[in-house]
């Protein structure tokens, strides 16, 4: 059982880092077209540069928030109907990637993220803003990515 558990973590960390972390040059793309969206008055070069600028978020936090999902996933859903959902069809994994962004919209997960963010600016620097803008783009990118994930899993219905 311990080593069914540990295959499905493996599988559902896999899925969702794989679906939401963004390479380097897709994520400076991304935090620039935010920082202009957001900042009033900020032009697209200065957006560009000022993306440059801010540090990626550890992968740490990633996989923290990813492990707290899979551990809540486990807890309330049926094994049985977890295996389903780790079998490897595209389908499947859409799923998976669903709830865990449903599970990232949480109150409780706000306020996480919010906080874990917080005490990343606080250790990578003096300005503790940073973790505020860190959390709107997160959130931010979160809306985006479900509503892939949505329109995603309503075209493989079909």
């Amino acid at each position: 059982m311990a080593k069914d558990k540990n295959r499905l973590r493996e599988h559902i960390m896999a899925v969702v880092l794989n679906r939401t972390s963004l390479e380097k040059d897709r994520r400076g793309e991304a935090l620039s077209e935010f920082l202009a969206l957001t900042v009033a008055d900020l032009d697209p070069a200065q957006a560009g540069r000022l993306a440059e600028i801010v540090p990626p978020i550890m992968p740490a936090l990633y996989e923290k928030w990813t492990a707290m999902f899979i551990d809540r996933l486990l807890s309330t859903v049926p094994l049985a109907q977890v295996r389903e959902l780790c079998d490897g069809r595209r389908e499947n994994d859409a799923a998976l990637v669903l709830a865990y962004l449903m599970f990232m919209e949480s109150a409780r997960m706000e306020k996480q993220i919010e906080r874990d963010l917080r005490d990343y600016g606080r250790i990578h620097g003096a300005d503790n803003d940073l973790g505020g803008l860190a959390a709107s783009y997160i959130k931010a990118k979160l809306a985006r990515a479900e509503e892939r994930a949505r329109v995603s899993a309503e075209a493989e219905k079909n």
